[in-house]
């Protein structure tokens, strides 16, 4: 009998379930010591205690006045119904009675019932009625430094690169506010330059910024940059006139002319910039601006007069699509070729007049004109713009921008086989005639070229390519029968 009671004991000593007893302490009590260990151990991490608010498990923040209060109820109060004395036969080890824990896990994490005794955590977990209390700490004072604290300008430049936020209203001095300034531009980050230069402008005087920018080169291109970007532009005129760079005065008012809608306002305004500080190559080209708008406000109103009334036949064939205001001289130009090709030289609206007023060179007169009459399947204005006569009275073509860009221009427009075999012919270079003529499929073109090459190879090898029956293989036929061609082989 003995040795089973030694067996029994031994078994509950050595075994990983331990058996009852008064002696070991509440397991829902030691739990809860364990949690406030390891809660109280979290400021063990944080660099600095005071970065770190202790929490009961309530949600309060310990030492304040309701948790001391909550902490006095909770100590003097116990259970109904029990029993603090310990029973009869205890271990003579307890020399005072144990107070019952009142706590259990559940119990810090959710609230009272209803009738004032914690809840199990069976019945937290399945019970949705109750406020949920989760020990929520507070954020660590080294995030709201970038905020308050000191940082040198050097330092302060790398915060900026590296994106960090950091004020620089804590630079008051004139010098302070130059040294930052020269620290952003030696680490020669655009964005931080930027930063640093919109807060000198914000807070140092215009005349003050502008002789310190002068002495900083690199600072005051980022700097006249973000003022055009931004379109602050009367701050960038006083600091280009403080600069005395009066061109750039002169270009940067012109510029405004562009938020004008009105076509008579920015005509009246383009007129007043004439008279500005231009360079002569400039100054030309703001008059030649305000003769381009002046003559498109007249046929603008004329051609929306005929328009109207329906009489012209090449607006009833061809209506107008879009204003011709503000538009560039090109394309004034190819609308004059298109609707007033015809009109004498003394008109506003004839392209000769245009031609001789705005001095356009012969290139881009004729590739407009080419254009606009080509589109019009004009094709009898085509070949009298490249017919000329010589002193003698004899004709001939000619093309300032070469056949084979005109061949190019008729053939975008769909003009027939015939047009474009002549054009082909007139281009200089054989082996551009030739792959012009095989691309438009210009067969007789082709025949004719091998033909005066003595080709007979290359003659005999095309004829495979076209059609059988066709006359392009009656005339390879004849050529090749003639006996009076001396083939080079």
């Amino acid at each position: 009998m003995n040795r089973m009671k030694v067996d029994e004991e031994e078994y509950w000593h050595s075994s990983k379930c331990k058996a009852f007893t008064f002696d070991d302490e509440d397991d829902e009590l030691s739990q809860l010591k364990e949690s406030k260990r390891a809660v109280n151990s979290l400021r063990d991490i944080v660099d600095d205690d005071d970065d770190l608010e202790k929490f009961s498990w309530s949600g309060e923040p310990v030492g304040s006045i309701s948790w001391s209060i909550r902490e006095t109820a909770s100590t003097n109060s116990t259970p109904e119904g029990s029993d603090l004395g310990l029973p009869k036969g205890s271990s003579s080890t307890a020399s005072f009675p144990k107070q019952a824990s009142s706590y259990s896990l559940s119990s810090f994490f959710k609230g009272r019932n209803k009738h004032g005794s914690f809840q199990s955590l069976s019945d937290a977990l399945t019970d949705t009625g109750f406020k949920n209390y989760a020990p929520e700490l507070r954020r660590p004072k080294a995030e709201y430094k970038d905020y308050d604290s000191i940082w040198s300008p050097k330092e302060t430049v790398r915060r900026l690169q590296r994106g960090k936020v950091c004020s620089l209203e804590r630079f008051q001095s004139l010098q302070e506010k130059l040294l930052l300034l020269d620290e952003a531009v030696a680490g020669h980050d655009g964005n931080v330059i930027i930063a640093v230069l919109v807060f000198l402008k914000r807070t140092l005087k215009k005349e003050i910024l502008f002789q310190e920018l002068e002495l900083r080169q690199v600072a005051l291109r980022h700097f006249i940059h973000f003022l055009k970007e931004t379109g602050d532009q009367k701050l960038l005129l006083d600091l280009l006139r403080f600069l005395d760079r009066m061109e750039e005065v002169a270009l940067t008012q012109y510029r405004e002319h562009l938020t004008i809608q009105d076509a008579e306002k920015r005509k009246e305004f383009l007129k007043s910039c004439i008279g500005l500080p231009f360079s002569s190559e400039d100054s030309a080209l703001v008059q030649d601006h305000y003769t381009l708008l002046e003559r498109q406000i007249i046929i603008e109103a004329n051609d929306k007069h005929l328009e109207a009334a329906g009489q012209t036949e090449i607006f009833r064939k061809h209506p107008r699509k879009a204003s011709i205001l503000n538009m560039p001289l090109v394309t004034t130009l190819f609308y004059s070729c298109f609707y007033h090709y015809n009109e004498a030289e003394g008109t506003f609206s004839s392209p000769a007049n245009l031609k001789k007023t705005f001095k356009i060179p012969d290139k881009q007169y004729v590739l407009t004109a080419l254009a606009a009459r080509a589109k019009l399947r004009a094709w009898h204005d085509v070949d009298a713009l490249f017919t000329t006569k010589n002193w003698l009275g004899y004709t001939k073509k000619k093309a300032p921008i070469g056949f084979h860009r005109v061949v190019e221009i008729l053939q975008r427009n769909n003009a027939p086989v015939q047009i474009l075999q002549e054009y082909v012919r007139l281009v200089e270079d054989v082996e551009t005639k030739l792959n012009l003529a095989m691309k438009h499929k210009c067969h007789d073109v082709v025949i004719d070229t091998y033909k005066d090459l003595k080709d007979r190879l290359q003659l005999m090898a095309y004829r495979c390519k076209v059609d059988r029956g066709s006359p392009a293989e009656e005339k390879i036929d004849s050529i090749l029968s003639n006996p009076q061609i001396r083939w080079k082989n």
